[in-house]
């Protein structure tokens, strides 16, 4: 193996370029290989020459906010329409630093997803990664020091996680939230991927957010529809009227045909339930089957309960996940991403993409086989 130098940047799109360059499997961003479902594209072509190719206003379609109320069984003004998931965790960095006097900390949970970290370095924020315990729960006596003693006001939890797919117990989420009361901070709960569980699904607190906890979504994981980039932003009314009120000098509104033809897609197909099933299916098959194969191989994997990832430790002997990942490309052309590009203490660690048809995850496994059995000669 040749040393290689960890690129500057973002590994995510390092390992893509790579592909889109040269080829292979990728196994390495989050995005899916199922197309979008059929009946959704059909209502966007059908409405392209209707007119709603001018703004859209600024708190989102109104369709589409009558769905979401449905959904979640919440106000409609309780939500805006962003653009995708990080603009709605963006625009919530930007209000917490407007009501904040003091200098400030953020906190998530170790490993982290990156845009965490990286939005935190580019609003000049201290960022804390916060450590799991050995079975992956959450030391609060611990935490609740961490945040008194760096001034933590914006604490971040995804459920299920990016890269590790934990989904966060009923009990573990209300500690949080009645920790945030005696302590004075900011929770945003990213649910992402939180259609996409393997067996039980993640809780939230829906029916009684309270001003100091923000809920994020977005359809893009959801349908398969990574490049529409509709997100939402769930808060209390007048909140989500004072984070409408900086969206209206950032974002603006999100994509107005694109909001329209998701909010005829949702109304007629129970807010897309059926392929929302049928998604979940494939990732859960892909998760176990590659579960199983990695850690015949040696690998110790990470256990997840939902999302779009594998996180696994590198067999015994092997230490540098970075390193790993450069020559599994060269020599194979699958792409996945070292582990510590999410966090400083996962050097050994991998994160691998399950949201692909499973022909491509068997073929990845195969050709990963491939490489460790030629390591071992």
């Amino acid at each position: 193996m040749e040393n290689r130098s960890l690129p500057q940047g973002s590994l995510i799109s390092y390992m893509s370029n790579l592909v889109k360059a040269q080829g292979g499997i990728n196994l390495a961003q989050g995005i899916p290989a199922f197309e979008p479902p059929a009946e959704l594209l059909e209502i966007l072509k059908n409405i392209s020459f209707d007119n709603v190719h001018q703004y859209a206003s600024g708190r989102g379609n109104m369709l589409l906010l009558e769905q979401l109320a449905r959904f979640y069984k919440v106000p409609y003004n309780q939500f805006l329409i962003v653009n995708g998931a990080t603009e709605a965790i963006s625009l919530l960095f930007t209000y917490i630093k407007t009501k904040m006097q003091q200098p400030f900390s953020v906190l998530a949970f170790n490993p982290a997803y990156e845009s965490y970290k990286n939005l935190s370095r580019i609003f000049n924020l201290p960022f804390h990664s916060f450590p799991l315990t050995v079975n992956n729960s959450i030391d609060f006596d611990l935490l609740s020091k961490t945040i008194k003693n760096h001034s933590v006001k914006l604490v971040l939890v995804a459920s299920p996680g990016n890269p590790l797919g934990k989904i966060w117990t009923k009990e573990e989420v209300h500690r949080l939230i009645q920790l945030s009361e005696e302590l004075d901070f900011f929770i945003v709960f990213d649910a992402v991927y939180d259609q996409l569980y393997f067996e039980n699904p993640a809780y939230f607190p829906i029916e009684s957010i309270t001003p100091q906890v923000f809920y994020v979504n977005a359809f893009s994981k959801l349908l398969s529809i990574t490049g529409w980039r509709i997100g939402y932003l769930m808060a209390q009314p007048q909140l989500i009227n004072e984070i409408a009120a900086i969206h209206d000098y950032t974002g603006l509104s999100s994509p107005s045909v694109l909001q329209q033809a998701l909010a005829f897609y949702l109304d007629k197909y129970n807010f897309g339930k059926e392929y929302t099933e049928s998604l979940r299916e494939k990732i859960k098959d892909n998760y176990y089957q590659l579960e199983k194969e990695l850690t015949n191989l040696g690998f110790k994997v990470i256990q997840a309960q939902g999302g779009y990832f594998i996180w696994a430790q590198l067999p015994e002997g092997l230490t540098d996940g970075f390193q790993f990942a450069i020559d599994l490309y060269e020599k194979q052309k699958v792409a996945i991403i070292p582990g510590i590009h999410f966090s400083e203490d996962a050097g050994s660690f991998i994160r691998i993409n399950i949201a692909r048809h499973p022909y491509e995850i068997s073929m990845a496994t195969s050709k990963i086989k491939k490489y460790m059995s030629e390591l071992v000669r």
